[in-house]
């Protein structure tokens, strides 16, 4: 007998597999990121510096119940398929940003992947400082952050 799940269950995997890039059989963490970078010259980028800010505390509050969820419902810690906090690390590398040229992008990208896949302290210790979903998200906030610095390092900032 096939589990019906709830509506508000369904949308928390949903948002944790950022609106279906997570469920990619290769790479999901890295097509999560590609999801991330290509809506952010639209949903992200143009908004004012406080509103990026709003976003970026909403959009980690959100993952940490969806990844929180996700987690409960797949029976697995930080599941591969969850990759709200891949879009959530980007987009926090992203935040000081008002302009980013399509070659930026793809710098932020690759730093932020680089930082997420290496995991350089305290990345990987940031796992354990939220339980659940909290941890999810916040060593991508840390890998996110990493890469911010030495991307505006990088551009002069």
């Amino acid at each position: 007998m096939t589990e019906q799940r709830s509506f508000m269950d369904r949308t928390a995997l949903f948002v944790a597999r950022g609106l279906g890039a997570g469920l990619f059989p290769v790479a999901p963490g890295t097509c999560g990121t590609v999801l991330g970078a290509l809506l952010a010259p639209w949903l992200f980028l143009p908004l004012s510096f406080p509103a990026r800010l709003v976003v970026v505390i909403l959009v980690f509050m959100l993952g940490c119940w969806a990844a929180d969820r996700a987690e409960h419902l797949l029976g697995r810690k930080d599941p591969g398929e969850v990759v709200i906090d891949e879009i959530f690390g980007l987009w926090l590398c992203l935040l000081p940003f008002a302009q980013v040229s399509t070659q930026g992008l793809v710098w932020a990208f690759v730093l932020f992947r680089i930082f997420d896949i290496a995991k350089p302290w305290p990345v990987r210790q940031a796992e354990s400082w939220l339980p659940g979903g909290g941890g999810v998200m916040i060593d991508d906030g840390v890998a996110g952050l990493w890469a911010m610095v030495v991307f505006a390092a990088i551009h002069g900032v």
